[in-house]
């Protein structure tokens, strides 16, 4: 009985030992994100001054001030479980990072002190909630695997004829540096509109995460051929990089459990344009364009835009919303992008809930308030998705997180079809990951 107990406690500590490492180790590699995130922000001046990117050494401290502040949050990362609120949540707080920077620099005309309190404070509420809200929900009748299956081939058979029917409308291969010569050409009717951003979006990478966690690999492959044949009709970088970026996410959540995932899916990205413009310069342009500044840059600079124009304009108190329009007044004449492109000529600058939701709709000081509301939203994904595999859960959502810091929370959830996400994670039936589970416990030396 005493070797037992001997035995227990030492398998007890090496656990906890092994705990507090990765929590080290979870902190070590935030901290090192938020330096080249920085580097990186730094490194984007003077190449594009011409989207209000700014630097001045005198104000340094007061960025590394700022932001050695709102790294006081960065704990929760540390010691939350992985979540699609993790997942999502980290993204926001990288986007904030990089805001508080900007914030430092820019010349815009606004109060900057109380808008990047309102952006550290709208961070946090978010992150309480899409962090620390998991618990499931009772499901009522769950579907048999059979029957889930068949939803699956479903899926897959829907997602192809939308890509057919797009295709129908306009098929043209174009580079990707030219696409947006041809983007303003392209017209779908609205409810093929809304399937093909259902389908690139959540229902494709939802099909490959069921068939990659469960190792079938033809089928896997026949998702990712469905996912590329959109760009010669949709003509956006997401259609083209997504069967990469899915490949990306299964490959490093194998050898890495889900929140070093989460963190890398940005760190290595951008690490990697950083290393190439620091050392190469010039000719590395178009990947600091396309990762750097599409990832990180663009929407932390939306944020400063979007302070900057509403402190001069009147709120939309979500009229931007069209369900909410008839109910409210709204003083834009135009869609909330397009009087961005009106009024900053950045192309049509949509962006993530933090400045549309938040920002544009209440205010700074009101902010906080509509992110957290935001923030139990995401959390209804957690809540919906509980049970499931960390792994799955990160792959299926692999494009939600920069969808989200690229568009409002109400289009990503309409015309991303993020509720078709939620619905699918709800009736997905657990018992599909626990046969693959104990198939490997049973193989185990």
């Amino acid at each position: 009985m005493h070797d037992v107990l001997v035995t227990a406690d030492k398998t007890m500590l090496a656990a906890d030992s092994g705990q507090r490492w990765r929590r080290i180790g979870l902190a070590l590699l935030i901290c090192i994100y938020i330096v080249v995130c920085c580097i990186s922000f730094r490194l984007a001046y003077p190449y594009y001054r011409e989207y209000y990117i700014l630097y001045d050494g005198a104000r340094l401290p007061y960025a590394i001030a700022a932001i050695a502040a709102f790294a006081a949050v960065a704990p929760l990362f540390v010691f939350a479980r992985f979540s699609f609120g993790y997942f999502s949540g980290f993204y926001f707080y990288s986007m904030v990072v990089g805001y508080l920077w900007l914030n430092c620099f820019s010349k815009f005309q606004y109060n900057h002190t109380a808008a990047g309190v309102s952006a550290a404070v709208s961070a946090v509420v978010f992150l309480l909630p899409a962090l620390l809200i998991t618990s499931p929900i009772r499901m009522p009748y769950v579907i048999s695997e059979r029957t889930f299956e068949r939803l699956l081939v479903l899926i897959v058979l829907s997602c192809a004829a939308t890509a057919a029917v797009a295709a129908a409308y306009n098929f043209r291969f174009v580079s990707v540096n030219d696409i947006y010569d041809f983007r303003d050409q392209l017209r779908f009717p609205t409810i093929v509109n809304y399937s093909i951003g259902a389908a690139t979006s959540v229902l494709l990478p939802f099909a490959f995460a069921c068939f990659i966690t469960r190792d079938k690999w033809w089928q896997a492959g026949i998702v990712l051929l469905i996912s590329i044949s959109f760009y010669p009709s949709t003509l956006t970088k997401l259609a083209f990089f997504t069967p990469a970026w899915l490949i990306a996410l299964a490959l490093i959540s194998r050898i890495s459990e889900a929140r070093v995932t989460a963190m890398l899916s940005l760190l290595l990205p951008i690490l990697g344009g950083v290393l190439l413009i620091s050392t190469i310069g010039e000719p590395t342009r178009r990947y600091f364009n396309t990762v750097n500044m599409r990832m990180s840059i663009v929407p932390s600079s939306a944020m400063d835009v979007y302070n900057e124009y509403f402190a001069r304009h009147d709120l939309t108190h979500f009229c931007q919303i069209s369900v909410f329009k008839p109910f409210v007044s709204c003083a834009l004449e135009y869609p909330l992008g397009v009087e961005m492109q009106n009024n900053y000529v950045l192309g049509n600058f949509n962006a993530s809930l933090f400045a549309t939701e938040g920002i544009a709709s209440v205010g700074t000081m009101f902010a906080p308030l509509s992110v957290f509301v935001c923030g139990l939203i995401i959390a209804l994904g957690n809540r919906l998705s509980s049970g499931l595999p960390s792994r799955f859960i990160l792959i299926s959502s692999a494009l939600v997180p920069q969808i989200l810091l690229n568009v409002p929370l109400s289009t990503v959830l309409l015309t991303h079809g993020l509720w078709i996400l939620f619905l699918l994670w709800y009736v997905t039936p657990r018992t599909i990951f626990e046969q693959k589970l104990a198939g490997q416990a049973a193989f185990t030396p």
